[in-house]
């Protein structure tokens, strides 16, 4: 059987590979099929599209992942098939990247009140501004500046939600991110619908209802913190509500060390067929 990986993230966003590096690793492993969804940019896709145009043995697909909010939970949507010209999707971008600078500024700003001085012109932070970091930049500092035993460790104390230098930000609502997906001619995609924060199947069910009628086009079955009892609940779902089926890794180079392309923490494989559904249902205009 071959296998995909519609969840992966470069260096334009979190990652440490750069765009054209997860396409040939991609190659390496025999995949398929691959999409780059970097959070809030689209900036990596132009590198990753030129890599995979020598290469029909294994499709690049152009995605972004994006943040919203649904009623009280934070919830990301990925867009595949996107066309990164499309102005409705890249104001919405920049929105999203204006709250996402905004978050930075102010984590940074906790972190000193709690006694851990991080600097933007710190290594960790790869020469990026605030614009282009995210968490796992400031819990790769923690470890190399203060004594912090993994990134984990600088999320469970530090920067995850609830923790002391959690900063909530502002997201779109869900029906704007669908909307801007499907105006660039993507496929909208709830990425890791079951969390640690949303485990439950009454929440899931009832999303997948709302998510449907603002636009939804598929669900995340397959990723690489999913038993296999939660990708048959999420596969129920999908078939319930008249879903599509994605899946990927959400691979981050070594900003994620445990999560390996297409294969997530070792036991993930995504199958090929889920990737032509996806694609042949994707039957909008790409200059619309």
């Amino acid at each position: 059987m071959d296998y995909i990986d519609l969840h992966t993230h470069s260096n334009a966003s979190d990652g440490t590979f750069s765009p054209s590096e997860v396409y040939s690793l991609a190659l390496e492993l025999n995949l398929t099929a691959i999409a780059l969804t970097d959070h809030d940019t689209t900036d990596g896709l132009e590198e990753f599209m030129n890599a995979g145009k020598e290469h029909p043995e294994c499709e690049a697909v152009p995605g972004v992942e994006i943040a919203c909010q649904l009623a009280d939970k934070e919830i990301h949507i990925v867009g595949l098939f996107i066309d990164r010209r499309s102005k409705v999707l890249q104001e919405l971008l920049d929105f999203c990247r204006s709250e996402r600078m905004k978050r930075n500024r102010d984590i940074f700003l906790k972190l000193h009140f709690l006694g851990y001085d991080l600097d933007i012109s710190m290594p960790e932070f790869g020469g990026k501004n605030l614009l282009e970091i995210g968490r796992p930049h400031f819990a790769r500092a923690l470890v190399r500046h203060y004594g912090f035993p993994s990134m984990q460790s600088g999320f469970d104390r530090l920067l995850g939600h609830g923790k002391p230098a959690w900063v909530k930000r502002k997201y779109p609502l869900p029906e704007t991110v669908i909307q801007a997906i499907h105006l660039a001619g993507g496929v909208a995609v709830w990425a890791h619908p079951i969390t640690r924060d949303v485990p439950d199947r009454a929440f899931l069910m009832r999303s997948c209802r709302r998510l449907k009628s603002m636009g939804l086009d598929a669900i995340e079955g397959y990723y690489s913190m999913f038993s296999a009892r939660e990708t048959a609940l999420i596969s129920e779902a999908a078939a319930h509500h008249g879903l599509l089926l994605s899946g990927g890794s959400d691979f981050h180079g070594d900003n994620r060390p445990n999560t390996l392309l297409a294969f997530g923490s070792g036991g993930l494989r995504i199958p090929e067929e889920l990737f032509f559904k996806l694609k042949n249902s994707n039957c909008r205009d790409l200059n619309s």
